[in-house]
């Protein structure tokens, strides 16, 4: 029987301060607050690794203490305030918790396998990814060990999406490795700048260069949302199209049906994906985002597809090492998404560049210019479909040794009003995933199957035919910019 213990980490000496919530806390705090309670643990950023042999305890806690003091939102609280707004606060002193499973010791290796340290570690991490974050009272950020003989042997990290994004637990995961392997806090900073820290951001955002990127922004998202279709795909009452199967009913306002999530898990695509951007000189991101849009294009009936894209913003030099939340989200439009695929990838590149140069904005304040114009009867584009590739930073679930792509259908979610699809791409060492979740109304499940078979299936096309022809001149980003 594994022992259960929870170990505090004293921390003193921090920054202070407090301000207005960055863009990036603001957006998550608002999403997550309008979930249901059971839900919102959806939206908490997880990573869990096996270390072999292991490091340390003492050496992992006092990493873990100078994290830290490297990086403020991991003790920053958000509050609300009474006249709508959202405040951070920073910390100068608390504690952490860290909760320990140690196995129960044995002299047999055969007995209680289940309480191995890859078992233990998987069910602890399980756990603390399954309970949601109170960032009004808690520091956004939990943490779980298992240790064998004073060695730890697996570790998890949990953080609420108010504290940083994907790109940011990247460099938090590489942050923690570097000093428990010895690198000083002041090392690691002076590698580490810039690296503006939330307060710091928030500042800038008030600032007057920060309100003339924001409204440059926000006009550019205003100008592609007067330009695509107000739906994409037809409505559950519309005969034809997708959403017409005998399994999907169009729900009630009491009872709408859950959200499946597929899972292509395809052992090709790694490969497939890096010779076709090659071939076209492009990044493998918009291979993966032309297969989605000139799949939605064909699945919804249209020429033309539009995307919420996830867009991590790490392009700015200031953010370029922060570690919080200023991922954000840029509108995509490809006019033409049905022509030849090679085409559409590098037309997709050169639109995906204006896409990312506008997608740092204030998502409130656009909230409330598209709500006006709505009012006012402007007809605005369809933003239900979101695509995020968070390969790198998220890592997929592996099944060594099997090279056949699989479709499996792992969990259902409560219905996410005004979402048609969420489609994200996450990356193992064997494989390449695309993770769906979709509004069974509008993509019953066998729409979801040919989805995701058909992104697949578009890449692995083109990328043998890039064998056989040369790399071609990409196409100038201003030329394809709508």
């Amino acid at each position: 029987m594994s022992t259960r213990q929870l170990l505090d980490i004293a921390f003193s000496s921090g920054r202070a301060g407090s301000g207005p919530a960055t863009w990036g806390q603001r957006a998550i705090w608002d999403a997550v607050r309008r979930l249901p309670p059971a839900d919102a643990p959806r939206y908490n950023i997880t990573t869990a690794a096996p270390l072999d042999p292991g490091l340390p305890l003492p050496a992992v806690l006092a990493a873990l203490e100078r994290l830290l003091h490297l990086h403020d939102s991991l003790h920053t609280r958000l509050l609300p305030t009474e006249d709508g707004g959202l405040h951070q606060v920073l910390d100068p002193e608390g504690v952490l918790t860290v909760e320990m499973v140690t196995p129960a010791p044995t002299d047999d290796p055969t007995d209680d396998l289940a309480d191995d340290p890859a078992g233990l570690g998987a069910r602890l991490h399980e756990e603390l990814a399954a309970r949601p974050f109170d960032t009004t009272a808690q520091w956004p950020i939990r943490v779980g060990v298992v240790t064998v003989d004073g060695l730890v042997r697996h570790i998890s990290l949990v953080l609420s999406h108010t504290a940083l994004d994907g790109s940011g637990m990247s460099r938090l995961v590489a942050d923690l490795t570097a000093l428990s392997l010895g690198t000083s806090p002041e090392e690691l900073a002076e590698l580490r700048e810039p690296a503006r820290q939330p307060l710091e951001e928030a500042e800038f955002q008030a600032s007057e260069r920060g309100a003339r990127r924001d409204a440059s922004a926000r006009k550019q998202v205003l100008r592609k949302l007067r330009l695509g279709p107000a739906r994409l795909f037809p409505s559950p009452s519309t005969s034809g199209g997708p959403s017409q199967s005998p399994s999907s009913q169009s729900p009630t306002p009491e009872s709408p049906p859950p959200f499946p999530n597929a899972v292509l898990r395809s052992p090709a695509l790694p490969r497939a994906v890096e010779e076709v951007a090659a071939a076209h000189r492009v990044s493998t991101s918009s291979v993966l985002l032309a297969a989605a849009a000139a799949m939605t294009a064909r699945l919804a009936g249209r020429t033309e597809a539009v995307l919420n894209v996830v867009v991590n913003n790490r392009f700015l030099p200031e953010l370029t090492n922060a570690v919080s939340v200023v991922a954000g989200d840029g509108l995509f439009h490809l006019p033409d998404a049905t022509g030849a695929f090679g085409e559409v990838v590098r037309r997709t590149h050169a639109a995906a560049i204006g896409t990312y140069r506008h997608a740092y904005f204030d998502k409130l304040a656009l909230a409330a210019e598209v709500e006006r114009l709505t009012a006012e009867g402007v007809r605005l584009a369809d933003r239900s479909c979101v695509f995020n590739d968070t390969r790198e930073l998220l890592p997929a679930a592996s099944a060594p040794g099997d090279d056949r792509t699989t479709l499996s259908w792992p969990v259902e979610f409560e219905p996410r009003p005004g979402l048609t699809y969420a489609l994200d791409a996450l990356q193992s060492p064997e494989a390449l995933s695309l993770a769906m979740t979709a509004d069974p109304t509008v993509l019953p499940r066998p729409a979801m199957e040919r989805f995701l078979y058909g992104m697949e299936e578009l890449i692995l096309t083109e990328a043998l035919a890039a064998s056989t022809a040369g790399p071609r001149t990409p196409i100038a980003g201003a030329a394809a910019e709508d």
